[in-house]
C-alpha cells in the first residue's frame, strides 16, 4: 500500500486545491491556513477542525469527495492562539472576512472542543448552525494537565512531539490505520514550536462546555468502537451531555478515521448535511442534489453482523436494534461494519468536545487521558 504523502490521491489535490493564507488580526504573525474546495456561492459551507496533530490537508479526502458532489468544504489551519476566547474572537472575524454569516462545523478531538466553545461563545448571535462532533470532548480537565498548560510555551518542540504522539495507536493495527498514523506523524513535523505548544495549551487549560448554549443545534456525534485517545467514560459522558445528538458508530478508524475510513465518515458527513437540503442552510448547490443522490445515501446493502451473519435488513431502518454491545441507547445513524470482503459499509439507523480526547470523567477515575490528538 502506497503510504498516504506520496498517494495519488493526496498529490491530486495538492496540485489542484490551493492552500490560502489570511490574516484577520491586528498581529500579522496569526495567519489563518485554509482549503476552500466547491461551489462558492454556497453560503452556509462545512467547515473542518483539526486535532492537535493536524493540518488543514490531513481533511483531503473529505475536500475531495464532498466538493465533487456539491458541497463547499472549507478546512483550516489555526494561528497560534493561547486561550479559547482568543481562538473564538479569531475565528469570528475569519467568518466576517469569508462573508459566512452560518456554517456547519465538523471537529475532530482539539477541533471538536473548539466547535463546541466557538457556538458557545457566538450563541447570542448564533454562528453555527450545526455541529459533527469526533472523538472529541467537553471538559479539559479530563486529560489532568489543567496545571502544566502555562509550561507548554516553554518546552522545546521535540518534547511537545512526544507528548503528543505518546497518545497515537499502539500495537498491531491494519494497514490503513498505520498509514493514517504515519500521515499525521508527518504533519506534526511541518508544526512549529509555537503551533504544537498553544493547540496543547488550548488542549489542557482549564475549560468546559456550557452545553445549555450549544444543544438547540443539530449535533452529530462521531465515535469508534476500537482504541483511541478517549476513554468509553468519556464517550458516554458526551452522549449524557447531548442526549438528543445522533451517534455516528464506526467499528474502526482509531484516532484518525476521517483517514483511515474516509469512505464511511464521507457518508455520515452526508447524512448529516442532507437534512439542511432546500433550505437557506444547506452546505450543497441545490443543482446536484437529485433523486439518485437521495437514494444513494440510503442504501440496502448487505453487512455482516458480529456473528459472522449477512444481514440483508441493513440501511436506513429508523427502528431496529443493531447496536453493538457496549453501546448505549441514543440516536443512532448509519453504524458501518466491516463486509465480508473487509469494505465498510452502512449499518441501520436507529433513533433515541492524540491525545486530546475527552470527556467527563468521575472525580478520582483512574484512567488519565493524554493531551494530544
Amino acid at each position: 500500500m502506497t503510504d498516504i504523502k506520496h498517494s495519488q490521491e493526496y498529490n491530486s489535490f495538492r496540485s489542484t486545491v490551493s492552500l490560502k493564507r489570511i490574516i484577520v488580526d491586528e498581529d500579522d504573525r496569526k495567519v489563518w491556513s485554509l482549503y476552500d474546495a466547491g461551489p462558492r456561492h454556497v453560503r452556509c459551507p462545512l467547515i473542518l477542525f483539526p486535532p492537535v496533530s493536524g493540518t488543514a490537508d490531513v481533511y483531503f479526502q473529505q475536500i475531495q469527495a464532498l466538493s465533487g458532489k456539491g458541497y463547499r468544504v472549507i478546512s483550516l489551519q489555526y494561528p497560534v492562539y493561547w486561550n479559547v476566547n482568543e481562538f473564538c474572537d479569531g475565528f469570528r472575524k475569519l467568518l466576517d472576512h469569508l462573508q459566512l454569516d452560518k456554517v456547519h462545523i465538523f471537529g475532530a478531538s482539539l477541533g471538536g472542543f473548539l466547535a463546541q466553545k466557538f457556538t458557545e461563545f457566538t450563541h447570542r448571535s448564533p454562528r453555527v448552525h450545526s455541529l459533527i462532533l469526533c472523538n472529541a470532548f467537553s471538559d479539559t480537565s479530563i486529560f489532568q494537565q489543567n496545571w502544566t498548560a502555562s509550561s507548554f510555551w516553554l518546552m522545546p518542540a521535540f518534547m511537545l512531539k512526544k507528548l503528543v504522539m505518546a497518545n497515537f495507536t499502539a500495537g498491531p493495527v491494519d494497514p490503513a490505520m498505520a498509514d493514517a498514523i504515519d500521515f499525521m506523524v508527518d504533519r506534526i513535523e511541518s508544526l512549529s514550536q509555537a503551533e504544537l505548544a498553544a493547540r496543547l495549551t488550548l488542549n489542557c487549560q482549564n475549560a468546559y462546555v456550557e452545553p445549555q448554549r450549544v444543544h438547540e443545534i443539530p449535533i452529530t456525534i462521531m465515535d469508534v468502537f476500537d482504541q483511541s485517545a478517549l476513554t468509553q467514560a468519556a464517550k458516554e459522558d458526551m452522549y449524557k451531555l447531548y442526549p438528543t445528538a445522533k451517534r455516528a458508530h464506526l467499528k474502526t478508524g482509531g484516532n484518525f478515521p476521517y483517514l483511515c475510513r474516509s469512505a464511511d465518515v464521507n457518508l455520515y458527513f452526508q447524512i448529516h448535511l442532507r437534512q439542511f437540503h432546500g433550505t437557506q442552510y444547506a452546505a450543497i448547490d441545490p443543482t446536484m442534489i437529485d433523486s439518485e443522490e437521495l437514494q444513494a445515501l440510503c442504501p440496502e446493502p448487505e453487512s455482516v453482523d458480529a456473528s459472522g451473519e449477512v444481514d440483508t435488513q441493513a440501511g436506513c431502518s429508523s427502528n431496529s436494534d443493531a447496536e453493538p454491545a457496549g453501546a448505549s441507547d441514543g440516536n443512532d445513524m448509519l453504524a458501518p461494519s466491516e463486509s465480508a470482503n473487509g469494505d465498510s459499509q452502512p449499518d441501520e439507523e436507529q433513533p433515541d468536545e492524540g491525545q486530546p480526547d475527552e470527556g467527563q470523567p468521575d472525580e478520582g477515575q483512574p484512567d488519565e487521558e493524554q493531551p494530544t490528538g
